[in-house]
C-alpha cells in the first residue's frame, strides 16, 4: 500500500530498490538445569569464540574498506567478549546453579543493558546497542540459530531494519545495498556514521518502517529530505530517478571543485576543514579537497583497547596526520573522555549525568599522567607540520591557563631533553558550554582561537539531549538564542584579533552556512564528504549580503522563523 514515512536523513543520496527486511532471529531461551556442567561452560566457551572470530573477520573488512577508526566500533565490540563484569557471573551460574548457558548470559546481559540505557546519554545507549548486539550473536550460536548475513545479499536492494548494529552495517554489500531505513536512530548513531562513510543513502528514525514495509516492496529512500516512499508509483519512480540523476550529475560538478579555495562571490575567503577520528581518515579529507583538519578527535587512540596508548603510539599517529597534511593546519583535540566514554581500564566512577560530570578537561587536569604523556606527543609531532591544540569543555578561564601552563611545562621539559617542538603552535579550546560563550570577551584575551562544538552547545543550552525523542524538537541549530551564543564568541574572537571556527554538525548544515557566514565565521569543519557540496554553496554566497541580514535574524524570535527566512532570502 502507497504510502510515505518521514525520518531523519542521515546519509545524502537517494535510493530506489526492493525492501530486504533484515530481521534479527527470535531467540527462544528459557531455563534449564543443566547436568554437565563442565560441558555447559566449555559449550559458551566454544560459543564465544565462534562470536570473536566472526566479529575479527568483520573488522578486519571494515578496517580495509572504511578506515581504523570505524573498525573500532567492532573492537568495542571483541571487548565486550573479553569483560570479566560481564562473563564471569554466567560462568558463576552455570558451575554454582546448573543453568543454562544462554539464560545465564541472557540475565547478565539483560542487568548491563538496563544500567546503560537508564543513563541520559548517547553513548552509554549505543553501548547498551554494542552488548545486545554481540550477546544475542553468542545467543544465536548457543541455540544454533543462523545469524543473518547481509555480506551474502546479492541483488539491488534497500534495508529495512529496527536498527543496524555496527556489525551489520560493516557488511553492507555497497554494489548491492543501495540504502536502508531504520525505525530508530539518530544523525550521530552508529550506522548514520557508516552510512556516511560508505556513502549509502539512509534515513533512520522513522519509527514505522519495519511495521509499515514488506519484504520484497519497491521503496525509495531519500536520504537528503529523510523521506521514505513506500511502494511508488511509476510516475513518482520517475521524479524520484530524475532526482537521483541530478544529484549525481552535482555531486560530478562538486567534484570539479576539488582543489579550488573556498571564496564567496565578493571574494571573502573561508578554511574548510573536515574531522577525523585516525589518521586513515586523512586520505579522504585530501580526495575531498579540505584545506584543513578543524577536529582531530584523538580519543579514538584510547578507545577499543586494554590499556593507554603510549606516547610513541601517540606520536605515530599525531605524526602521520601531520606529514600526510603537509603543511595544513592540524587542530587537534586533546583528550575528550570521561564517564560518558567509558574506558574499561580507567576505571572511572559511575556518575548519575556523566555527560555533565568528570570528562574532557576535567579528567586531564585531574590525571594529569594521562595529559603529559598526551601533551608531549603532540609537542614531539609538532615539528612535522602545522600542529594547532586545542582543549574541550572548558568552563572557566582558570581551566584553560592551567591546561595551558602544563602544556608549556612539558614543552620545557622537551626542551631540556634536547627534544624539539615547533616554535609557534597556536593554543585554542572548544566553546560548547554556554558560560564559556557568554564569557567569550574575556577568554579571547587567553587563547589563540575558537572552534565551537555545536553538538554539546545546542544540547545544553536548550536543556535537551538531542538522542531522546521525546525532546528532540529543541534540538535546533538555528534557535535565535544558539546564533546570538555564536555570535558573542566571533565578534569577541575578531575584537581580539583571533580566529573562530566550528566543528560541530552545525558546521556543514547547508541551512545554518548563510547564518555562519553572517556570524562571521572563518572556519568550518565537518565530514570530509561534505565539504565539496558546502565549497559549492559557499561560492554562490555572498559575504556582504549574509552580513547585512545578521542584525535581523538575531531579532527573530523562532527556530522555524529563521529557517523559513534563509530559505526565502538565499535560495
Amino acid at each position: 500500500m502507497r504510502s510515505h514515512l518521514k525520518g531523519i536523513g542521515a546519509s545524502a543520496g537517494i535510493a530506489i530498490a526492493k525492501a530486504y527486511r533484515l530481521e534479527e532471529p527470535e531467540l527462544k531461551i528459557v531455563n534449564k538445569n543443566i547436568g554437565d556442567r563442565d560441558a555447559e561452560k566449555r559449550r559458551l566457551e566454544q560459543a564465544i569464540s565462534q562470536s570473536k572470530a566472526e566479529l575479527e573477520k568483520i573488522k578486519e573488512y571494515v578496517n580495509r574498506e572504511l578506515g581504523a577508526d570505524k573498525a573500532e566500533i567492532l573492537a568495542a565490540h571483541l571487548l565486550v567478549l573479553n569483560d570479566p563484569e560481564l562473563l564471569n557471573p554466567v560462568f558463576d551460574r552455570i558451575s554454582t546453579e546448573g543453568v543454562n548457558a544462554e539464560f545465564a548470559l541472557k540475565e547478565s546481559a539483560d542487568r548491563f543493558v538496563s544500567m546503560l540505557e537508564s543513563m541520559d546519554n548517547e553513548y552509554m545507549r549505543e553501548r547498551a546497542k554494542d552488548i545486545r548486539d554481540v550477546t544475542n550473536r553468542v545467543t544465536a550460536h548457543l541455540l544454533g540459530v543462523q545469524i543473518p548475513d547481509p555480506s551474502l545479499i546479492s541483488e539491488e536492494v534497500v534495508i529495512i531494519a529496527e536498527d543496524l548494529t555496527p556489525s551489520d552495517t560493516a557488511q553492507l554489500n555497497r554494489r548491492y545495498v543501495k540504502g536502508f531505513a531504520t525505525d530508530i536512530g539518530g544523525r550521530t548513531s552508529h550506522s548514520a556514521i557508516m552510512a556516511r562513510s560508505m556513502e549509502i543513502p539512509a534515513v533512520v528514525g522513522t519509527k514505522q518502517a519495519v511495521s509499515r514495509i514488506e519484504h520484497g516492496v519497491m521503496v525509495i529512500v531519500d536520504g537528503l529530505e529523510g523521506d521514505v516512499i513506500i511502494d511508488p508509483s511509476s510516475e513518482i519512480i520517475a521524479q524520484y530517478e530524475a532526482k537521483k540523476a541530478n544529484y549525481e550529475t552535482q555531486k560530478a560538478q562538486w567534484a570539479k571543485l576539488v582543489h579550488e579555495p573556498t571564496v564567496t562571490k565578493d571574494g571573502v575567503h573561508v578554511e574548510l576543514a573536515a574531522n577525523i577520528g585516525t589518521p586513515a581518515d586523512v586520505k579522504s579529507v585530501l580526495e575531498n579537497g579540505a584545506e584543513a583538519v578543524g577536529l582531530y578527535r584523538t580519543e579514538f587512540l584510547y578507545m577499543g583497547r586494554d590499556r593507554l596508548p603510549t606516547e610513541a603510539e601517540q606520536f605515530t599517529a599525531y605524526k602521520t596526520v601531520l606529514e600526510k597534511m603537509e603543511g595544513k593546519p592540524v587542530v587537534v583535540r586533546t583528550l575528550d573522555i570521561g564517564g560518558d566514554k567509558e574506558l574499561p581500564y580507567l576505571k572511572l566512577p559511575k556518575e548519575m549525568n556523566p555527560f555533565l560530570g568528570f570528562r574532557a578537561i576535567r579528567l586531564c587536569l585531574e590525571e594529569q599522567t594521562i595529559f603529559r604523556t598526551q601533551l608531549r606527543a603532540l609537542l614531539r609531532a609538532s615539528v612535522y607540520g602545522n600542529l594547532k591544540i586545542m582543549f574541550p569543555m572548558i568552563a572557566t578561564v582558570s581551566e584553560f591557563r592551567e591546561a595551558k601552563a602544563i602544556l608549556l611545562e612539558e614543552k620545557e621539559k622537551l626542551a631540556a631533553e634536547g627534544v624539539k617542538a615547533a616554535d609557534q603552535i597556536e593554543i585554542g579550546m572548544m566553546v560548547e558550554i554556554p558560560s564559556t560563550a557568554v564569557m567569550a570577551d574575556q577568554f579571547a584575551k587567553e587563547v589563540d582561537f575558537f572552534s565551537i562544538g555545536t553538538n554539546d552547545l545546542i544540547q545544553y543550552t536548550m536543556a535537551a539531549d538531542r538522542m531522546n525523542g521525546r525532546v528532540a524538537y529543541l534540538y535546533q541549530p538555528c534557535n535565535p538564542a544558539i546564533l546570538r551564543l555564536i555570535s558573542r564568541v566571533s565578534d569577541a574572537a575578531h575584537q581580539e584579533g583571533k580566529w573562530v571556527g566550528m566543528c560541530g554538525e552545525m558546521a556543514g548544515d547547508p541551512i545554518a552556512i548563510p547564518l555562519l557566514l553572517s556570524l562571521g565565521l572563518d572556519e568550518f569543519s565537518m565530514s570530509a564528504t561534505s565539504i565539496l557540496p558546502v565549497r559549492a554553496q559557499i561560492k554562490d554566497l555572498s559575504s556582504e549580503h549574509a552580513k547585512s541580514v545578521k542584525e535581523a535574524v538575531l531579532s527573530m524570535k523562532t527556530s522555524e522563523e529563521v529557517i523559513e527566512f534563509v530559505k526565502r532570502t538565499f535560495n
